[in-house]
C-alpha cells in the first residue's frame, strides 16, 4: 500500500538533513576529504531538493530568493533582517515577498495598499502573532496582550490595558502629573552647571522620568532618583530582557527544530530572568496578583517606556541638528499661547509642534517593522497564497521613507506635514488613515499607547525648547546619530 503523500514528501527533507549532518562531521573529522566529499554530496543533494521544492510548492507563493536546504534564506540574508535590508530586497522581489527561515515562512510587505489589507481589510485573517521559544517564556505562552493570538483572550487583555491607561479621559486626568515629572527634568538640567558646559547623556534622566510617569499611573509610586536601587533593578531587568529577546542565539533552534536541544542553556537563562522579573513586580507592587495582569505590566514596561524613550532621543537629536526647528517651535508657542504654559489640553493648538513629533516618528519609526502578524490559516494577499502560520511583517519604515511617495524622505522637515503631506494623520488622530505613515500600526493590533506617547512626546519637546537652546557637545557642530543611545546634550538658558 502506498504511503500517504505527506510521508513521501518528507523523504527528501530527511535525506537532506542527514546528508548535511554527515557533511559537517566530515569537515570536522576528515578535513582533507571535505572538498571532494562535498562536491559528490552537495550537488546531487541540491538537485534532489530543487525538484522536491518545485514539485511541492504552489506557483502562487510570493516571489523570493530560492532557499537553501534546511537553512532556507539565512545563507543570503544573514542574521540581521533589519528594515533597510528588507527595503532593498523589495526593490528586487516586489511589494510582497517570501523568505524561508529554516522551517518557517517570513512574508515582507512593503506597499501601502497591501499594508491596508494586512492591518485593516484582512485584519482578522492576519490578526494573530507568531510564536517563538523565547517569547513563549517571556509571555507565559501568550498570556500577555501584545503577543497573544487574536481571539477572546486578546480582547480581554486589550480591555484590561486600555481602560486604565490609554483613553482620552485617563490622559487628561494624569496630564498634571506628567508635567510635574517633566518640570523636574527641566529643574535638574538648570541646576547642573556641567550640563551647560560639558553636556549630559540625557537618556538616563528621561528614562527615570518615563518610569516615574508609568509607575505613578500603575502603582501610585515612583523612584527617588537614578541611584534608587529599585530603579537600577527595574532598568536592568528590561535591558536584559531586550538583549535576550533580540539576540540571534535562539533563532537557529526556533526555526530549525532539529537543533532545538542545543538551546537548553539559553532558554534556562530566559526562564530564570522571567521568574526574577515577575517576582520583582509581585514583591514591590503586591496589589498586582493576577498573572495575566503581570504580563500587562511587562508589556507597558517594554513597549510603552522603551519605544517612547527612543523617540525622545531621536527628537532631541534632530532638534539639536536643526536649530531653526527649535526656533520655529518657540515662535509658535509664544504667538499662540501668549505666555500660557504648554499643557496636554492645548497641544492641539500647536500644529508645528505636532508636525515635529510626526516627522520624528516618520524618519525614525520606533518599531520599523511593527510587531509581526501571523495568519492562522492559509490566506490570499496581493494575488499570492500566504501559507498558514506565516510571520508577516509590514515595513512601516519603508512606507514612510520611500522616495516614490515622499519628497526628499531623508530630510528632517516638519513642514512636510503642514504642506505637501498635510493630510497624513496616520493612525494618530483617527478618521481616514494614510497607510504610508504607521508609526503605531493600525487596526485591531495597533499600539493602544498611541494617545499617551504623542502627548508625552509633544510636552517633552515643548518643555525643553521653551526652557533651553539645545546644543551639541562643545567642539562639535552636530550630534552623531549613529550613537543615539549615548547622545550628549548641552543646554543654554
Amino acid at each position: 500500500m502506498a504511503l500517504p503523500q505527506h510521508h513521501s514528501c518528507n523523504k527528501p527533507i530527511l535525506v537532506t538533513t542527514l546528508s548535511l549532518l554527515i557533511l559537517a562531521l566530515t569537515k570536522i573529522l576528515y578535513p582533507q576529504l571535505y572538498i571532494k566529499f562535498s562536491l559528490t554530496l552537495v550537488v546531487p543533494l541540491a538537485i534532489i531538493y530543487y525538484f522536491f521544492f518545485k514539485s511541492s510548492t504552489s506557483t502562487a507563493l510570493p516571489p523570493g530568493h530560492f532557499p537553501f536546504p534546511i537553512f532556507g534564506n539565512w545563507i543570503k540574508v544573514g542574521n540581521d533582517l533589519n528594515h533597510r535590508l528588507l527595503a532593498s530586497m523589495a526593490q528586487t522581489y516586489g511589494p510582497v515577498f517570501l523568505l524561508k527561515l529554516g522551517s518557517k515562512n517570513l512574508v515582507v510587505v512593503s506597499d501601502a495598499e497591501l499594508a491596508t489589507q494586512v492591518l485593516h481589510t484582512q485584519g482578522v485573517e492576519f490578526g494573530s502573532r507568531p510564536r517563538n521559544v523565547v517569547f513563549d517564556i517571556f509571555t507565559g505562552n501568550g498570556q500577555d496582550m501584545v503577543f497573544t493570538v487574536y481571539g477572546d483572550h486578546w480582547r480581554k487583555m486589550r480591555r484590561i490595558m486600555t481602560l486604565p491607561f490609554f483613553t482620552n479621559k485617563v490622559v487628561h486626568n494624569y496630564s498634571n502629573m506628567w508635567e510635574e515629572e517633566m518640570d523636574l527634568v527641566v529643574n535638574d538640567l538648570k541646576k547642573d552647571e556641567n550640563v551647560k558646559s560639558k553636556g549630559i547623556v540625557i537618556r538616563k534622566r528621561l528614562q527615570l522620568m518615563l518610569y516615574n510617569i508609568m509607575c505613578r499611573m500603575m502603582f501610585d509610586a515612583k523612584f527617588e532618583s537614578q541611584e534608587d536601587p529599585l530603579f537600577i533593578e527595574a532598568t536592568r531587568f528590561n535591558s536584559e530582557r531586550s538583549r535576550l529577546a533580540q539576540s540571534f542565539e535562539y533563532n537557529y533552534g526556533d526555526f530549525i527544530p532539529l537543533l532545538r536541544p542545543l538551546l537548553r542553556g539559553y532558554l534556562n537563562k530566559c526562564r530564570d530572568l522571567q521568574t526574577r522579573r515577575l517576582a520583582f513586580f509581585n514583591n514591590y507592587y503586591g496589589e498586582i496578583s493576577e498573572e495575566n495582569v503581570l504580563y500587562i505590566v511587562e508589556n507597558i514596561n517594554v513597549a510603552a517606556i522603551e519605544t517612547t524613550l527612543w523617540s525622545m532621543e531621536w527628537a532631541i537629536a534632530e532638534l539639536v541638528n536643526h536649530p531653526h526647528v527649535q526656533h520655529r517651535i518657540r515662535q509658535e508657542i509664544s504667538r499662540v499661547l501668549n505666555g500660557e504654559a504648554v499643557k496636554e489640553s492645548n497641544l492641539h493648538q500647536l500644529p508645528y509642534l505636532q508636525a515635529t513629533v510626526k516627522e520624528t516618528l516618520r524618519l525614525h519609526t520606533p518599531i520599523p517593522l511593527l510587531v509581526p502578524h501571523m495568519n492562522l490559516e492559509e490566506a490570499k494577499l496581493g494575488g499570492f497564497t500566504i501559507p498558514r502560520e506565516s510571520k508577516v511583517v509590514v515595513n512601516a519604515w519603508w512606507l514612510a521613507n520611500n522616495p516614490k511617495w515622499w519628497k526628499n524622505p531623508e530630510e528632517f522637515r516638519p513642514e512636510r506635514f503642514l504642506k505637501e503631506e498635510h493630510g497624513t494623520d496616520a493612525a494618530v488622530a483617527g478618521g481616514k488613515v494614510d497607510f504610508r505613515f504607521l508609526p503605531f500600526g493600525v487596526g485591531r493590533r495597533s499600539c493602544p499607547g498611541i494617545i499617551l506617547a504623542l502627548a508625552i512626546l509633544g510636552l517633552v519637546i515643548a518643555k525643553l525648547v521653551t526652557n533651553f537652546e539645545l546644543k551639541p557637545p562643545s567642539g562639535t557642530h552636530q550630534i552623531d546619530k549613529r550613537i543615539i543611545s549615548h547622545v550628549t546634550l548641552r543646554v543654554v538658558l
